[in-house]
């Protein structure tokens, strides 16, 4: 379930990873640059998200499975329709610098949100970030060639496969806690 999750997670970050591929002809040095900023951003932010849950645990323990599969169903959905929306053509400027940090920060703002969840989960926190951002590093790096080979058009299949994963994950959360006692 917790590379379900990454995957999922890391769909807008692998987008943006096929774009820059697409945009330059990129070297080993590109990809792992790449990679490295989008999976830190990916490990970083579920951690702060759920700090952020442990600072309300007492307030939100009776509902929090209706939390995580409200956030997760939200972010599945959004995902799902950036995938779905069609004629749009990605802008594929090459980022680096603070424009890199940016959409790093950008495309993981869902992971804080998703970080609130890990605890329904049943995921050990700062090894589920960890996975998170590893499995988002490797995504990202594999991306940019994917990219440079033509794979722009695998982006937005990325990301329907990503938000069907996080809708699947939020549903499992609710029926889990629901039906079955957590």
């Amino acid at each position: 379930m917790l590379f379900a999750l990454a995957g999922a997670l890391a769909a807008d970050a692998f987008a943006v990873a096929l774009c820059q591929g697409a945009a330059s002809r990129p070297g080993v040095r590109d990809a792992v640059r790449i990679g490295t900023a989008f999976g830190l951003a990916q490990a970083v932010m579920p951690l702060l998200g759920w700090a952020a849950g442990i600072a309300f645990a007492s307030v939100i323990r009776d509902v929090d499975h209706w939390i995580a599969f409200g956030l997760l169903a939200l972010l599945g959905l959004k995902t799902l329709h950036e995938g779905l929306r069609g004629g749009e053509e990605a802008d594929c400027t090459r980022l680096s610098g603070w424009a890199l940090l940016g959409a790093s920060v950008a495309t993981s703002i869902d992971a804080a949100a998703a970080g609130v969840t890990l605890p329904s989960l049943g995921a050990h926190v700062v090894l589920a970030c960890a996975v998170i951002g590893a499995v988002t590093l490797a995504l990202c790096a594999a991306g940019v060639f994917l990219g440079a080979a033509g794979g722009q058009r695998l982006g937005k299949r990325a990301e329907i496969l990503g938000g069907l994963a996080l809708l699947v994950i939020g549903t499992k959360v609710l029926v889990q806690h629901v039906y079955f006692g957590g």
